[in-house]
């Protein structure tokens, strides 16, 4: 065993705002990429000759390998430190980072999209651990605050940054914009960080349990990723990627219990509280987050907008999640958790009920309007949910308990995205199959459109493209109906968790 000291004198004065400024920075770049690249999708998708749904993949595949990676962290961090993995991990994230604008086939983005996330998943619970560290115990709550605000507004510029980036350069500098901020982090915490370092514990690594765990969320994924184009069940490959998640599912649950030093401590579900939060959690985030990315997706292909409008449409959610987080936090101990928490997500589920009534033709406030005031329910959602699950659990569990949440929280995202993906192709399909027999008078439609000048082709391909628009839009909005649906049970699940002791809030962890 060998390491730094536990307690060093905290910062003051410019050092503390220069240091909280570096950690902040990195927590915001990883953030920061998991919205950034939403509205570049058909950009990308173009500039690689794919499909917008294959390009989809570039979101989740980040969203998978980020989810792997954060229960590694409390290993990693205590077999090499906490600073030095840091730092070792934001270099990580810069050369993927790197490496993926200037990858020239889908193949190539996607994998090191999925280095970056690993690189990139550790950045988030250290960030927080050691912006605690920096500060003094009387001011730790300032930290969290600088930790918390990074968290929330990051996901406003993402969409911005991206759309304006795609747009007026290329979309390969959605990844190349990380550089220069990795920079000045890695420059800030080598030099004022540092003697934060923790101690050094040498301890088993449960190989086994990474194994198994790569191996059934990837099968998964995978499947979910490739199950429409390759006719779900009705395709070898993908029942035996569904035999291979089972079962490695199974084969990981039952080493996760047994082993002495479990890479994920399962054992935690036993408490009534955690099972329920982290369900709702799961749910709720997994619905919103697969709206997060299908809404530019719509905008850009259905509406007509531009990446850039685009990304000032959806911008619009974070506007009251940063406003009113401080508020929603001064609530975890005066109220029952479970009322705030179920009427964050009610708030969610009613305005993804409203953007159901969209649209093609719908102008730019009926579109951000309810993007702005579902923002509202994030923060009594997020913080609530988060402090409910980790005050469920015992003390010496609540790092675990974190970074479990943390892995079915941004699981769930990728999934939700996937099979929310395959809900608006399909339900689309669908309603151009009940569009084109419906249609009165089509070859009426063609002959005038033709008498406007349109050559015979001209007129049925913009018919063609009325109708696409319209199954699209109808399509998107079945998305929309089942993400509310979701919401609903979520805030139902959440009434089975125990009622809160007074007072009850998270001890730490991340």
């Amino acid at each position: 065993m060998a390491g730094a000291p536990e307690e060093v004198e905290p910062l003051k004065g410019t050092k503390l705002l220069l240091a909280a400024f570096s950690l902040a920075l990195a927590n915001f770049v990883v953030v920061l990429d998991t919205t950034i690249a939403n509205v570049s999708v058909p950009h990308i998708a173009g500039g690689l000759a794919v499909s917008p749904t294959q390009g989809t993949w570039v979101i989740t595949s980040y969203a998978v390998a980020d989810a792997i990676s954060v229960p590694l962290t409390g290993w990693l961090s205590a077999r090499f430190g906490s600073v030095r993995w840091f730092v070792i991990s934001l270099c990580g994230f810069a050369l993927f980072s790197f490496l993926c604008g200037i990858s020239g086939t889908l193949g190539m983005l996607i994998a090191f999209r999925i280095m970056q996330g690993l690189s990139g998943g550790p950045l988030m619970p250290l960030s927080q651990t050691l912006l605690m560290r920096i500060f003094p115990k009387n001011k730790a709550a300032v930290g969290l605050g600088i930790w918390a605000m990074t968290t929330t507004s990051a996901p406003i510029l993402g969409p911005i940054l991206g759309g304006l980036i795609s747009d007026n350069w290329s979309w390969p500098w959605i990844f190349f914009i990380n550089l220069p901020v990795v920079a000045i982090s890695i420059f800030g915490v080598t030099r004022l960080v540092t003697p934060f370092e923790t101690i050094i514990v040498k301890r088993r690594f449960d190989l086994g349990g990474l194994l198994l765990l790569v191996l059934f969320v990837g099968a998964f994924q995978v499947m979910l990723d490739t199950g429409r184009e390759n006719d779900w069940f009705g395709s070898s490959y993908i029942v035996a990627l569904a035999i291979i998640a089972v079962i490695g599912f199974a084969a990981f649950v039952i080493w996760e219990l047994t082993t002495d030093n479990p890479i994920v401590d399962i054992r935690v579900f036993r408490h009534r509280g955690f099972t329920a939060g982290t369900l709702a959690i799961s749910l709720a985030f997994g619905a919103y987050f697969a709206t997060v990315v299908l809404t530019p997706l719509w905008l850009q292909q259905v509406v007509g907008y531009t990446a850039t409008y685009s990304g000032y449409t959806v911008a619009w959610t974070g506007v009251f999640a940063v406003i009113l987080s401080p508020f929603a936090a001064r609530l975890l101990t005066k109220w029952d958790l479970r009322y705030t928490v179920s009427a964050g997500i009610l708030w969610l589920a009613i305005f993804s009920l409203a953007r159901a009534g969209w649209t093609s033709g719908a102008d730019y406030w009926t579109l951000s309007l309810p993007q702005l005031f579902q923002g509202a329910g994030m923060p009594f959602f997020f913080i609530g949910l988060t402090s409910l699950i980790l005050a469920s659990v015992e003390p010496s569990e609540t790092v675990s308990a974190a970074g479990l949440m943390s892995f079915m929280r941004t699981l769930s995202g990728a999934i939700g995205t996937a099979l929310a993906t395959t809900a608006w192709d399909d339900a689309s399909r669908i309603s151009r199959a009940e569009i084109v027999p419906s249609l009165n008078n089509p070859a009426g439609t063609v002959a005038t459109l033709q008498q406007g000048g349109m050559s015979f082709e001209q007129a049925r391909a913009t018919l063609d493209r009325l109708v696409e628009v319209q199954a699209s839009t109808l399509g998107m909005i079945h998305v929309f109906m089942v993400a509310t649906t979701v919401f609903v049970v979520a805030m139902m699940v959440v009434w089975i968790a125990p009622k809160p002791k007074p007072g009850a809030a998270p001890s730490g962890g991340h």
